[in-house]
């Protein structure tokens, strides 16, 4: 096992997962492929406002969120987190799970400040991915005008490749 992989062992092996979906047989799938991928604590809500409870009480590494849910769904829930000035975990990484592909899905999620955004079915691979994406190489999060949330893509590969001109370029958005 290479130095990077035994790091990336040990830092799934000690993340603390929150799954929130109101269907529990989606949240036992999630919850079966996060332990096959050595994250060893995960804790599952079945609705927004207990997703919200869990966050507030373990402060979690990721948030695995479901799009669509009755009463808070994934956007509203997204927004509550986000909100820096009253919510205390307001960087948590999320990881939107939806079965709805649509191109304006995503952009919103991206607009809302979603990390990172998986299509049902999901399969291991794909979630492994995404977990590796904002456990091992998090993108910086950043406010700008209303929006609060990690980096755009392009924005951040700007950033790891001119750090000044970045920062500048972020300023003048604000």
């Amino acid at each position: 096992m290479s130095m990077e992989s035994k790091q990336l062992a040990e830092r799934f092996a000690a993340a603390k997962v929150v799954v929130v979906d109101d269907e529990h047989y989606m949240r036992k799938v999630v919850r079966t492929m996060l332990l096959s991928i050595g994250i060893r604590e995960v804790h599952e809500a079945p609705d927004g406002e207990a997703g919200l409870e869990l966050i507030r009480r373990l402060a979690p590494d990721v948030v695995i969120l479901d799009w669509q849910m009755p009463g808070l769904d994934g956007p509203a829930f997204v927004r509550i987190v986000r909100s820096p000035a009253t919510f205390p975990y307001p960087n948590v990484p999320i990881i939107m799970l939806t079965g709805h592909g649509e191109r304006s899905r995503v952009v919103e999620a991206v607009k809302i400040g979603v990390n990172e955004f998986l299509l049902k079915p999901v399969s291991v691979k794909a979630l492994q991915d995404r977990m590796v994406s904002v456990l091992a190489k998090p993108r910086e999060v950043v406010k700008s005008g209303d929006y609060y949330g990690p980096v755009p893509r392009k924005l951040a590969t700007t950033i790891h490749a001119d750090n000044d001109a970045a920062i500048a370029k972020l300023t003048a958005l604000n």
